[in-house]
């Protein structure tokens, strides 16, 4: 960067807001394959552990250790099996998303109060229906908060992908502005992930008062 360049060059962006608008495509796409593979395996592992109790704490313990793995050693160990590709990204993506999605759906399914539980048996419900009908609707609220998180933490981790060459709002960060000494680069891509991160939180608050509005009415 010379002394004289400003930090922001606007001449760039408008002249480049179609590589930047295809990044941040990318961007949301990684994000929504990682969070939907998440949910999808969480749900899973929620419903063995809804049914053997015992699965819980070593399946907390084994996502708690993805969790604190650092994303570059993470991709270090998989690099040597799935290359510098989308898989590798998504592999530890997915993994980051394994703690928040697991714990908050079982805490949201086990919080049904048990005197709802036994109404609806009382009414007649099958097992079956009492859960899709009951059980999960009032543990939408905590499942709801644990996708929030999931969403806006792997927003942020996507972009680290850019250092195995993923095309994706970090890519303009590392590779178009640490790389090359560009601010204007780094500047756009951190802002546009943090639009991307506030507009998910908003998103979700508002999907979350769609789905239960029995809380927004007792609230009001």
């Amino acid at each position: 960067m010379r002394p004289d360049e400003p930090l922001v060059r606007w001449d760039w962006i408008v002249n480049n807001l179609g590589e930047i608008g295809e990044r941040t495509r990318e961007h949301v796409l990684m994000t929504v394959i990682a969070v939907a593979a998440g949910f999808v395996i969480s749900f899973v592992l929620a419903m063995l552990v809804l049914r053997w109790r015992g699965l819980y704490s070593p399946l907390l313990a084994v996502s708690g250790v993805l969790y604190t793995v650092p994303s570059l050693a993470l991709f270090a160990l998989l690099i040597p099996l799935t290359g510098l590709s989308l898989l590798t990204a998504e592999i530890a993506l997915v993994s980051y998303t394994l703690l928040i999605l697991l714990r908050n759906t079982v805490t949201g399914l086990d919080g049904v109060p048990p005197e709802v539980v036994d109404a609806a048996r009382g009414m007649g419900y099958g097992r079956w229906q009492r859960f899709w009908l009951i059980e999960l609707p009032l543990a939408v609220p905590a499942i709801v908060a644990g996708l929030r998180i999931a969403t806006v933490s792997t927003i942020g981790l996507v972009a680290i992908s850019a250092l195995i060459g993923q095309q994706n709002l970090g890519s303009l960060i590392i590779q178009r502005g640490i790389r090359d000494s560009f601010p204007t680069a780094i500047v756009v891509g951190a802002a546009a992930s943090i639009l991307l991160a506030t507009v998910a939180e908003i998103g979700f608050v508002g999907l979350q008062r769609r789905l239960t509005p029995w809380i927004s009415e007792g609230r009001s």
